[in-house]
């Protein structure tokens, strides 16, 4: 499960990557910090129990974020 955060990694540092090639430069940083805390969640060694709580939290924040994002903000 390491190997998964650091695959993660690596495609939210594409993304990042090309979110700075289009001059998006807020979305870039965003897509880099998350970058840097998949790579060193992936070295720290986790048991696959802790990976999976880490991911699940991640994806409930991202999703209402984009909700909220989506509900208040672009109106």
């Amino acid at each position: 499960m390491d190997r998964m955060f650091r695959v993660l990694g690596f495609w939210t540092f594409v993304i990042a990557l090309m979110f700075a090639a289009g001059h998006m430069y807020i979305p870039a940083a965003l897509f880099a910090v998350q970058t840097l805390l998949f790579v060193l969640l992936g070295y720290l060694r986790l048991t696959e129990r802790t990976y999976m709580y880490l991911f699940g939290g991640y994806m409930l924040v991202s999703f209402v974020g984009m909700v909220w994002y989506s509900t208040f903000m672009m109106h």
